[in-house]
């Protein structure tokens, strides 16, 4: 009996709530568990640029195979388990080959959990049933910015977790990587093949696009402009400001973007993808501003209400963009594309880069420097906006 589609609603929902759930430790925690192993900032820089490289080719070929074969639900359980077998050799051999290691796998799984689970999401969206309300991405991936919250704040209601053994910071973020597994097994199965491949228009591109490439141009500067506070906010609010709560400053970005991301649907239509995604850049710039020029906790606090922009409605928007582009039968490889070129390849320049500009210059400097990426961003939209609105 084909289960109810309420039932599928609850099942999505709370994947992505578990899936975000792991990013709650990952996101805030993982650069201080690098440094709770002895590391300095610039091979944390290092060792977080290498988890992206990893992200950027792995994912490409199993969601390639998750496409090819339909198997969408056993490459998402895969790739949790990775995750689940990555945390206990990086918290507990504290040996470089380890580290190494350890974060291969966990890029492996983490970094292809994210693009499938969206490519699912998004072709079960969007795929017609009898009688089934339609249900947006936005409003999916808000029930996991709520996940990444709940987890940050959770863990945050432990005394000095961000001091505590790195081992305590694994645990708890294998926790909902067992939960999601579970709950994988219970995902409805994905359409057929032919039936994605009849439903794109009639003449529809079947091959990436130069607009497409563009697009990820636009995509990639901001996210690099992005890196300075993914990789190092963190270690910033420790040892630049003294603060010892990372879970409940990521928290404060996770709940400013909620609002945006269930109305991004609206906006996105409104002003279209690739506006959309200029504004994000805008706020980034925005929010690297008051970073380098309120170096204060105010200032932190303050900037992270532009998560709102930068992400709550930049990343519907751009997901929007790769699934107008792609067609639907190869999805999970085009958001494999956008995860790895679009927001991989960026993270590790800026990862790599920024671990020594912050041994040289400081913080402030970081922030103030990367404002010209999400400017250039702008920049590309401006020049290319007449391709960005020709389909």
């Amino acid at each position: 009996m084909r289960p109810s589609l309420g039932g599928e609603t609850l099942r999505f929902s709370l994947a992505y709530f578990f899936l975000f759930a792991i990013l709650g430790i990952t996101s805030p925690y993982l650069q201080i568990l690098l440094r709770s192993l002895g590391y300095g900032p610039a091979a944390v820089g290092l060792f977080l640029a290498l988890f992206e490289v990893v992200g950027i080719l792995g994912p490409l070929v199993l969601a390639r195979l998750a496409d090819a074969h339909g198997s969408y639900r056993l490459a998402l359980i895969c790739a949790a388990g990775a995750t689940i077998l990555a945390f206990p050799v990086l918290a507990l051999v504290p040996r470089v080959w380890a580290t190494v290691a350890s974060l291969i796998l966990l890029s492996l799984g983490l970094k292809t959990l994210i693009p499938v689970m969206d490519a699912t999401g998004i072709t079960w969206s969007l795929s017609p049933g009898p009688g089934k309300r339609r249900v947006s991405y936005g409003a999916l991936r808000a029930l996991g910015s709520a996940g990444f919250i709940a987890m940050a704040l959770s863990v945050q209601l432990l005394p000095n977790f961000d001091t505590r053994p790195p081992w305590v910071m694994a645990v708890a973020a294998i926790i909902p990587a067992i939960i999601l597994i579970v709950i994988c097994l219970f995902l409805p199965a994905p359409p057929r093949k032919e039936a994605l491949a009849s439903s794109r228009p009639s003449g529809e591109r079947r091959r990436f696009d130069p607009v497409f490439a563009l697009g990820l141009v636009v995509i990639g500067l901001s996210r690099l402009a992005m890196s300075p506070f993914a990789s190092f906010l963190s270690l910033y609010a420790a040892e630049g400001l003294g603060l010892h709560h990372a879970g409940i400053i990521w928290a404060l970005g996770g709940a400013a973007e909620i609002p945006l991301m269930i109305v991004s649907g609206l906006i996105i239509a409104r002003l279209g993808t690739m506006a959309s995604i200029a504004v994000g850049a805008g706020a980034i710039v925005l929010r690297l501003a008051i970073l380098a020029l309120v170096p204060t906790p105010l200032g932190l606090y303050g900037s992270q209400l532009l998560h709102s922009l930068c992400y709550g409605l930049f990343q519907p928007a751009a997901v929007a963009f790769v699934a107008q582009r792609v067609p639907p039968e190869r999805r999970s490889a085009g958001m494999a594309v956008f995860m790895g070129l679009g927001v991989g390849l960026p993270t590790v320049l800026g990862s790599a880069l920024g671990g020594f500009v912050v041994e040289a210059a400081g913080y402030r400097i970081l922030f103030a420097s990367f404002t010209v990426f999400a400017g250039a961003a702008i920049g590309v939209f401006l020049a290319f906006r007449k391709r960005f609105l020709a389909r």
